[in-house]
């Protein structure tokens, strides 16, 4: 299973990726993301799923970029991943289906490109279709996501910052991490800023998150502990009238 999320507010975008990948009884780490920079030109690419579907499509999109393709902005460049992907389909969903494998490729892309307004945020689908994040959904989470939303639906909006905005990440990583364990350490993450054509990429082990992730531990005790508790005595009031 895969972790990838990426969020847009108003001053960037920021995008994490966990490396873990999982077959049958053996784990590697391998990097899930892919960027494309250049002057003018900053995008990046997640992807959960079938890992040789994920190296076939980007080896197809890298080499439009190498042999000189410029997408001018970035729902183009979108719709070029997407084509890669129906054309592996087409290549391979057949014989992976017989072999009893899903043909499932899901796919955040995020940037900014030379005649983008401001930077984007895109989920493709492994049919080729896509919708783009607006203000009323600053995030997108595909892979294990069951457990990262709830941090997220509370604490994250379109005027949150950069900062506020990979906090919220990083717990929502942790929250998966700790319900999974096909979600893990190293996590990849990615930091553009509106108009600025510059990404940034760093990868944290665990060592580098270890006191962060018991700080959230011991702060949700603590919170735990401070919620009023009057509004219980109507229920274990009728366990002392059962024992009554």
């Amino acid at each position: 299973m895969t972790y990838c999320l990426g969020i847009k507010v108003k001053e960037g975008l920021v995008a994490i990726a966990d490396t873990r990948i999982t077959a049958g009884t053996n784990t590697t780490t391998k990097k899930k993301m892919y960027i494309a920079q250049k002057d003018n030109y900053s995008l990046f690419i997640m992807t959960s799923g079938l890992r040789s579907v994920r190296d076939k499509a980007v080896h197809y999109f890298e080499e439009l970029i190498e042999e000189g393709v410029v997408y001018n902005k970035l729902y183009k460049a979108v719709n070029a991943f997407g084509e890669q992907v129906k054309r592996v389909a087409v290549e391979d969903k057949e014989a992976l289906e017989r072999a009893g494998l899903k043909f499932n490729l899901n796919t955040i892309v995020g940037g900014q490109l030379k005649d983008d307004s401001e930077h984007k945020l895109f989920l493709l689908y492994s049919e080729g279709n896509w919708v783009e994040l607006d203000e009323g959904s600053p995030y997108v989470i595909i892979g294990n996501s069951g457990q990262g939303k709830a941090i997220l639906n509370r604490v994250l909006d379109d005027e949150s910052t950069m900062k506020q905005a990979l906090k919220a990440g990083f717990l929502s990583f942790d929250s998966t991490r700790v319900s999974n364990n096909d979600v893990e350490f190293p996590i990849d993450v990615v930091l553009y800023k509106k108009d600025s054509f510059a990404i940034v990429e760093h990868r944290y082990e665990k060592k580098d998150m270890e006191k962060v992730s018991e700080l959230w531990a011991a702060k949700l005790k603590e919170d735990l502990d401070e919620i009023p508790e009057d509004w219980m005595d109507v229920s274990f009031d009728k366990i002392k009238e059962k024992q009554d």
